[in-house]
């Protein structure tokens, strides 16, 4: 990468650590920068109007956008695409954000801007506050560093190519409005998990990270848990159990609550710890407050079955894939889909 863009994502990464102790501290514990300042009342906001984007899921939202600008990472991304050099003819890309975590389309903006064009980002009503405060607040700190960004509040209007994230009902109108031009579209994924039995007790109390962080509404959280007949359904709880407090939370509460009377109702068997149910089946896809699970005896026919449904799964944590505890802290290139988002936007 050339000089350009190396030393201000290090320092961007550095800045976002600072930024999580400020919102975990509130804003008034210390004295800030207008920058500062204006981000703070971004998260306060944010917070207001989306009760799921509580604070320590903003800051641990920042802790994770600083650990992906590690000075090592930043060096392994630029490397991966040959430098990543500034294209000199830019092009408009038209970015139709997700709201379902904090700043979770900071990504594809970055890459935009990094690949030399303009990002025309339509932000999710879920979250309109909280990226406008992050990347004025670069350029506020960084000197010299200008991101070529449009907040479009209205219709997308003309671009040259869109990267769009929606469920997969969106999808297919992302496929109709945007189909002929160059795309990137991204259904409903969820992630899964995979114990063998040999997994020690840090391991599987770092898979509850997995789970519950976000409250569990990411695609990178793990909503279904593949489980070998050895493993104790006693020691998971166990492991689960420092997590109970999330049941505090009135919107959590709320689809725990429904989804617990509803299948008892209908004569579902369910585990249940008074914080999340545990529901046998083959589906994916669990709604907040419940995990999914399946038992298995045949790892390898899991693993064909995982690769069966690859166009479901966003990512797999075991003890031969993803860490237990780092669904929710992904690289620069874990790219969503398993597509090379920088690829894709040099290759315009």
């Amino acid at each position: 990468m050339n000089e350009e863009w190396t030393a201000p994502l290090i320092e961007a990464g550095k800045r976002f650590e600072e930024l999580s102790v400020i919102v975990r501290r509130g804003a008034g514990a210390a004295r800030l920068t207008p920058a500062r300042s204006a981000f703070a009342k971004a998260a306060s906001q944010a917070r207001a109007e989306n009760p799921w984007f509580t604070e320590n899921n903003i800051a641990d939202a920042l802790n994770g956008l600083a650990e992906m600008l590690r000075p090592d990472s930043v060096a392994r991304w630029a490397d991966m695409h040959g430098g990543l050099p500034k294209r000199h003819t830019a092009k408009k890309i038209g970015i139709i954000a997700a709201g379902n975590i904090p700043m979770v389309a900071f990504h594809d903006v970055l890459c935009t801007v990094v690949a030399g064009h303009e990002a025309v980002v339509k932000l999710s009503a879920q979250d309109q506050r909280l990226l406008p405060a992050l990347f004025a607040l670069l350029e506020a700190e960084l000197k010299g560093t200008c991101f070529d960004i449009t907040w479009q509040e209205g219709r997308l209007g003309e671009v040259d190519a869109v990267i769009a994230t929606g469920s997969n009902n969106t999808a297919r109108y992302f496929e109709y409005y945007f189909g002929k031009k160059p795309h990137i579209i991204r259904k409903n994924r969820n992630s899964v998990a995979l114990l063998n039995g040999s997994e020690t007790t840090e391991e599987l109390e770092a898979l509850s990270r997995d789970i519950f962080s976000y409250f569990g509404m990411g695609c990178r959280n793990v909503s279904k848990v593949y489980l070998h007949e050895s493993v104790d359904f006693d020691r998971l709880f166990n492991a689960l159990y420092p997590y109970r407090d999330i049941v505090n939370h009135h919107k959590y509460a709320n689809n725990y609550d429904y989804y617990k009377a509803l299948w008892l109702m209908n004569g579902e068997d369910l585990l249940d710890n008074n914080f999340v149910l545990l529901r046998r089946t083959e589906a994916i896809a669990a709604p907040v407050g419940v995990v999914y699970f399946e038992r298995f005896t045949d790892e390898d026919q899991v693993r064909k079955t995982l690769a069966e449904r690859r166009e479901e799964i966003q990512c797999t944590v075991s003890k031969t894939d993803v860490p237990f505890g780092k669904s929710q802290s992904p690289e620069l290139w874990d790219y969503a889909d398993g597509v090379d988002t920088m690829a894709f936007l040099m290759g315009l």
